[in-house]
């Protein structure tokens, strides 16, 4: 009878931990029900989230044919000198990719102080300040759709945005910023995010980029993005130096992949303002 009790309490006790810490989760963070887009205009507020933009007068991206691009997991601007590396990595650039962008009042002004344009996707909120993929650029871009991918352990979403901008040749690029979906047994989730976002890119006959943090940590998840993006005939970036993150078994998790431009220059340097390195590449029309 006592054990019996003793064994009651204790279940009464773990199933009270585990609501508590349910709680706790739900107070801190919440995901919406299907992806939603946020869209910085320069000359207006942030617009009120939606699952894709379109902009029937879009100003061209590149500079006579140029376009300078930086790839960088922020790291959710953990780091204290975020802004001031920010500022010099973002300096000639473009087209800006960040992953784990979180759109603090602090980020916002600098999207603001920097008369930038961007889309950003909602893919969580935690403590009400929305987290995910954020694209800026001068210029808005012709389209931009978010894409989100559930976390099957964390239960948070990962973030993809697919936009595609004008180009002064005529043409468009589409560009894929990604953080890809990471804790999971198997690549299951890896495959279906990659899967959503190839088939986009199947739709598109011009240039493209395919970028950001891809958490390529496996073998095994190195083969399906390899497959997967072979499908629209890209290929990676190499780049001089290479100090891009690195899994433990050597795997860089950060990509650059390209179609339909020349690259002229990429490189990945060194920073201690994030748990990653950025990417910088040079492309030409």
């Amino acid at each position: 009878m006592i054990l019996k009790r003793f064994l009651s309490i204790g279940l009464v006790m773990f199933a009270l931990a585990g609501t508590a810490v349910v709680a706790g989760f739900e107070m801190i963070f919440s995901a919406p029900e299907k992806p939603q887009l946020v869209v910085f205009d320069k000359t207006v507020e942030p617009a009120p989230d939606i699952q894709c933009y379109n902009n029937d007068a879009p100003e061209v991206l590149d500079n006579d044919g140029q376009i300078d691009v930086l790839v960088w997991n922020i790291y959710k601007q953990n780091r204290h000198n975020w802004k001031v590396t920010l500022d010099r990595l973002s300096r000639d650039s473009h087209l800006v990719l960040l992953q784990e962008a979180s759109l603090t009042k602090e980020l916002q002004g600098w999207i603001g102080q920097g008369h930038w344009n961007g889309n950003a996707v909602d893919a969580f909120k935690a403590f009400d300040v929305s987290a995910g993929v954020l694209n800026v650029a001068k210029e808005l871009p012709a389209k931009a759709c978010a894409y989100i991918e559930l976390e099957p352990w964390l239960r948070l979403p990962k973030s993809a945005l697919y936009a595609e901008y004008a180009l002064s040749n005529g043409e468009r690029l589409a560009v894929v910023n990604i953080h890809s979906v990471n804790f999971t047994y198997g690549t299951q989730e890896y495959h279906r995010q990659l899967s959503r976002l190839v088939a986009q890119l199947q739709k598109h006959q011009g240039p493209i980029i395919a970028a950001g943090d891809f958490n390529s940590w496996s073998a095994d998840r190195v083969e399906v993005m390899q497959q997967a993006l072979n499908k629209v005939g890209l290929k990676p970036a190499l780049f001089e130096p290479d100090y891009r993150k690195q899994f433990v078994n050597g795997l860089p998790l950060d990509h650059i992949y390209y179609r339909g431009l020349t690259l002229k220059t990429a490189k990945a340097p060194k920073t201690d303002a994030s748990d990653h390195n950025p990417l910088i590449a040079q492309f030409q029309l």
